[in-house]
């Protein structure tokens, strides 16, 4: 296992010698001791119940976040950001794919023009996990439950990046034909060897994301750059916007809202768990906090201002719509533009088209670059190869992992249909967003050597009590027609005295030093139970693909991730574990990133 007491990694300091950013040698992708010969790799192998024990219950330390993970990408990122850019930012990065695709697909099949309640309700839901994101992203992002979720948390974080991305790609195709007055299809390459929902295959998105990889890596690929060409994009984003509520509620019809919810409650709340998909992208702004000039205040007003304003807009183009066109006429494809053409405005499509095709070029922009910061970020821990921590000495950006990151994107987009990305997003996000919130609870009330026994305890009962109900509460809602309201009434009260009980009987044992999340632990509770209960509402089709992709997370960690991370923080000289909780060094700064 070599000496716990060595705190330089000499594997490490010679791939930044000979410059990880550009050498593919061996050592740049596996430095650490376990892989340097089969020998020292079954050795690791037989360690490996020891090893995950180790970290299961380690926390990185302040201290090391600060200086040591930064210090292995070689150059620092630049700081030139504000709370101006992150709004913007922000709004770029959501407002998209969802609102101009899936609102027709969820109106017309679903929830009719109910749509609005939908988006309302994951609005809402994403708020809430807003709140929640901004304490990690404002101060030093430790593992609150440990290196082994972080990792499961930061794998589903990718996901969600890759699928967003090629979802906004897939929906980029289906506004460029309607400007070009023909189908989706007629652009695609439709594959019949292959199953429907993969045969479609799209060289457009191939395209778009090569364009932006230049954008990236090229001597103009620096941050400030990207917000700015986000900042002009928005712009002119929201003044199509614009043109579309008004000039589309002067064409509205009020008798289109005659059958407003068709399928009642149910409708409304199976559409907004897929509807989430359009607030995802937000938790990008949270990834540029090392380039934020002052993330305790900049990183909270970005955040929470840019999804106000993105849920205001998304109610008002989901009114417009259905008041254009009885829902059951609703274009799938480019539902706005082919609503202008259907009251008899057929020139106003190209613009709408036009101004939907600007807005999903900034998603991939900013989603490119939050792809890619998060990713470095990762790698610096070495869960992944460190070759993908690199940031470039010219632009100030990290080039190996933008590239990485843009081509699986690619690759996914080009097989997959956006109906089975949607779906597998939303469930991702809800699972992100959870852990999220559970972490923050026990960052909260929970702090080595001040917290008594006793009251950690108490504090991993009202937790599981609350997820329990909260679980039961949505396998009430997916598995019956009707659902039970004495079901409902119990398990809500459960999550209610559980959370009344976490307030009252167990003290908090930290305070947040610069921002902090308001109403704890009523609003993370409350959280909790929002997005549990949405992801009831999906299908069992999209689960069994999520658990696909956490079974290759698992294989991946087991085999590689655990090993490399365990000789990283051995080489930084970090204790073990003790009681099931790692002692942290206290250190109040503003920070990098959102990640647990």
């Amino acid at each position: 296992m070599g000496d716990g007491n060595i705190h330089v990694d000499h594997q490490e300091e010679g791939m930044r010698r000979r410059g990880c950013g550009c050498s593919c040698s061996k050592n740049n992708f596996l430095p650490e001791e376990s892989f340097q010969s089969f020998g020292n790799y079954l050795r690791a192998l037989k360690e490996t119940p020891i090893r995950f024990k180790d970290r299961l219950l380690t926390r990185s330390k302040d201290s090391t976040e600060i200086h040591e993970i930064k210090a292995r990408s070689e150059h620092e990122m630049k700081r030139t950001l504000n709370w101006w850019d992150l709004i913007w930012l922000g709004i770029g990065s959501v407002v998209g794919a969802g609102i101009f695709v899936l609102t027709g697909l969820e109106a017309r099949d679903h929830v009719g023009p109910a749509v609005v309640l939908s988006y309302l309700v994951s609005g809402v839901s994403a708020m809430l996990s807003v709140f929640c994101y901004t304490e990690f992203v404002v101060e030093i992002p430790v593992a609150e439950l440990g290196d082994f979720m972080a990792f499961i948390t930061a794998g589903n974080i990718l996901l969600e990046y890759v699928i967003s991305g090629a979802a906004v790609a897939r929906t980029w195709t289906s506004y460029f034909a309607t400007i070009c007055n023909h189908k989706p299809d007629d652009f695609r390459i439709i594959t019949y060897s292959l199953p429907d929902d993969y045969g479609h295959l799209d060289p457009i998105v191939v395209v778009n994301h090569v364009q932006a990889s230049l954008n990236q890596v090229g001597p103009q690929g620096n941050t400030k750059g990207s917000s700015r060409f986000n900042y002009v994009s928005s712009i002119i984003h929201f003044v199509v916007i614009f043109f579309i509520v008004v000039a589309g509620l002067a064409k509205a019809d009020t008798k289109n809202y005659v059958d407003f919810a068709p399928n009642g409650a149910r409708g409304i709340f199976t559409a907004s768990a897929v509807l989430f998909f359009a607030y995802v992208g937000f938790d990008a702004v949270s990834t540029m906090a090392e380039e934020t000039k002052n993330p305790a205040r900049d990183i909270p007003i970005g955040l929470v201002g840019s999804m106000a304003i993105t849920i205001v807009v998304y109610c008002l183009l989901a009114v417009t719509l259905c008041l254009m066109v009885p829902y059951k006429m609703i274009d799938v494809d480019a539902p706005f533009s082919v609503a202008f053409e259907s009251v008899g405005w057929g020139w106003a499509k190209y613009i709408v088209a036009a101004g939907a095709l600007k807005g999903m070029t900034s998603v991939l922009l900013v989603s490119a670059v939050g792809q890619a910061r998060y990713l470095t970020h990762i790698a610096r821990t070495h869960m992944m190869p460190p070759w993908l921590a690199h940031v470039d000495a010219k632009t100030g950006t990290p080039v190996n992992a933008t590239v990485v990151m843009l081509a699986a994107t690619a690759i996914i987009a080009f097989f997959i249909k956006l109906d089975i990305l949607s779906n597998l997003l939303s469930i991702s996000t809800f699972f992100i967003f959870m852990l999220v919130v559970v972490s923050l609870l026990v960052r909260r009330y929970y702090v080595s050597g001040v917290t008594t026994a006793v009251n950690r305890a108490k504090l991993v009962v009202f937790i599981v009590i609350i997820l329990g109900s909260s679980i039961a509460t949505a396998l009430i809602w997916g598995t019956t027609d009707q659902g039970s309201w004495i079901g409902y009434v119990i398990t809500i009260l459960i999550w209610f005295f559980a959370t009344l009980a976490l307030k009252i009987f167990v003290p908090q044992a930290k305070d947040p030093k610069l921002w902090g999340v308001p109403l704890v632990p009523w609003l993370p509770s409350a959280s909790i139970l929002i997005n549990i209960f949405l992801l009831g509402s999906i299908d069992v089709q999209s689960f069994e693909r999520f658990v696909v992709w956490t079974v290759i997370l698992l294989i991946y960690y087991f085999l590689f991730g655990l090993h490399a991370s365990y000789d990283t923080a051995k080489a930084s000289g970090e204790n073990k574990a003790e009681d099931g909780f790692r002692e942290v060094e206290e250190v109040t700064v503003s920070s990098q990133n959102g990640a647990l």
